[in-house]
């Protein structure tokens, strides 16, 4: 009967109530002083925590983060201008439940994008949906989009995401094709989700980087209203710990 059990409980896709009673069962002593009541509401915790764990471990998958990253790991020992209680701040989410947004800037190799996929990280793990695009492959992505007929359906999943992580704003010239994209992205956001930028360019040279005044002023209008902001500074992240690797093989 125990078999039997456990086989339907499978079939029913309760996989962490199965894993939990074949742990009552193969450790007698430990339960059998509960009540009925007591062993499944263990039973039923046991499967709740397994579907979290999927559920947070599909999201991550799902995001497509450029680096593994979490808070805990966050360097501070190197003046960036970033403090731990900021970062918790940031990390509890409630900028994300508020569809706020975040603009993240400082010089390459400060630690932007692995400051943003640890925020992200976070985020998944509190059953956020999350997507991180670098800004040209989501542009190239909107184009191919158009070109098939699926471009409004993909606008409509990036407007669904809780929090839209874009990469390496203001690297490229944009075209009028890419700023109308823009437009629409930030149009379908602005109040509803949460997008976090990220740029090697100050915030006011933003404007000048779109190249349209028109939908300069739309879409940053958008995008800066009550956004967080945070300014890394100091010396590349990557040339430090680069240059502590080496001294570590000299040593």
């Amino acid at each position: 009967m125990s078999t039997q059990t456990l086989t339907h409980l499978r079939q029913l896709k309760l996989g962490g109530m199965a894993s939990a009673l074949q742990t009552q069962l193969e450790q007698p002593g430990t339960y059998e002083g509960l009540a009925f009541l007591e062993r499944l509401n263990l039973l039923l915790d046991d499967e709740n925590l397994s579907r979290q764990s999927r559920k947070q471990e599909r999201l991550i998958r799902q995001a497509r983060f450029k680096l593994r990253a979490s808070v805990q790991d966050i360097d501070y020992q190197h003046p960036r201008g970033l403090t731990p209680s900021t970062v918790a701040s940031l990390a509890q989410g409630d900028w994300i439940a508020r569809a706020q947004n975040l603009l993240i800037t400082g010089p390459c190799g400060s630690g932007k994008t692995y400051l943003a996929c640890a925020l992200g990280h976070s985020a998944c793990l509190r059953d956020y949906s999350v997507r991180y695009y670098r800004l040209s492959r989501l542009l190239l992505a909107l184009t191919q989009a158009k070109a098939d007929g699926s471009y409004h359906k993909q606008l409509a999943q990036l407007a669904k995401v809780d929090l839209l992580v874009i990469d390496d704003w203001g690297l490229d010239a944009l075209t009028a094709a890419h700023r109308n994209d823009l437009m629409e992205i930030m149009d379908d956001r602005h109040g509803h989700r949460a997008t976090l930028m990220i740029s090697q360019l100050p915030t006011d040279q933003w404007y000048t980087s779109i190249g349209d005044n028109t939908l300069a002023d739309a879409i940053l209008d958008r995008l800066m209203h009550n956004a967080h902001r945070l300014n890394l500074k100091g010396e590349s992240m990557r040339k430090i710990l680069g240059q502590l690797t080496e001294d570590e093989h000299l040593s």
